[in-house]
């Protein structure tokens, strides 16, 4: 990932981290060969990476970088994108951030972006996307490279992480649906299940036995299930959804794990987390 400074390289490296790359920005020319290494070697580890580089590598280590490149594409999958903007974007994006273009020095800005222009072309020619971002925001643009990856589309958001945890010791902040199952049955008040928990086979059973906590379930699986493809159209790369009941042990933490079941598929990650239990 590379491009012209103020063109969104940082919030493009982002959005690959949103959907769980490896990234590394600003990777100087010179230990680009040494970290392709590190990923033949680590295949596992390093599955998805993205690597953000800029001009401030210098005009020598540009020159190589394009040599490098041809080199390292005949042993990895790799996919160069370049992120640029017109200059009156770049101009207006610098003057509200108030940030110094790298290349600045006794010359002004309009000449600054003309000479990075000059500098990056040799890399820009060799790139499998370019993205121009004069008109998009920073939504469009995590929604444009989240789909060049082909690893998301409209109707899915990349992770759901369901928790269940206990009112008595607070509210989880940062959630974006959260339900009270306070009303439910509570194992609790069987001395058998009371040491138990919401994953244990007994306390599944006499959940299970309950019709009341059965409609809670499918309630709350019908509504997600129903508008997660229009909250995915907002790009969201994370939703949560917080289950609560007195103590964070019994129902909260069986309700978390049916609903994480249902709500699975094979191209929908859902993580649980138990909040009391951890």
């Amino acid at each position: 990932m590379t491009g012209l400074s103020g063109g969104g390289k940082s919030s493009a490296l982002n959005a690959l981290e949103d959907l769980s790359f490896f990234c590394v920005d600003n990777l100087p020319a010179g230990m680009l060969k040494s970290m392709v290494k590190q990923i033949l070697e680590h295949p596992g580890r390093y599955q998805n990476t993205a690597i953000g580089m800029d001009i401030r590598m210098g005009g020598e280590e540009l020159q190589a970088l394009a040599h490098t490149i041809d080199e390292i594409s005949a042993q990895l999958n790799l996919q160069l994108i370049f992120i640029e903007a017109d200059q009156d974007a770049l101009m207006r994006r610098f003057s509200e951030t108030r940030r110094r273009h790298p290349l600045i020095r006794e010359s002004g800005l309009v000449q600054a972006i003309e000479e990075e222009r000059r500098l990056l072309d040799p890399i820009r020619q060799r790139a499998n996307e370019i993205i121009d971002t004069s008109n998009l925001n920073i939504h469009q643009l995590r929604h444009r490279i989240w789909r060049l990856t082909g690893t998301l589309d409209d109707n899915r958001i990349p992770l759901i992480v369901i928790e269940s945890f206990a009112f008595k010791q607070g509210v989880p902040r940062d959630v974006d649906f959260l339900f009270d199952a306070r009303a439910l049955p509570n194992p609790y008040w069987e001395t058998a299940l009371r040491p138990l928990d919401g994953r244990d086979q007994a306390v599944i059973e006499w959940l299970q036995s309950h019709e009341e906590v059965k409609e809670f379930c499918e309630d709350i699986a019908a509504l997600m299930s129903k508008w997660l493809p229009d909250i995915a159209k907002g790009q969201r790369s994370l939703l949560t959804i917080a289950i609560g009941c007195t103590g964070g042990q019994h129902r909260s933490v069986y309700i978390t794990e049916a609903l994480a079941k249902i709500l699975s598929k094979p191209d929908q990650v859902v993580k649980t987390y138990h909040r009391e239990l951890s």
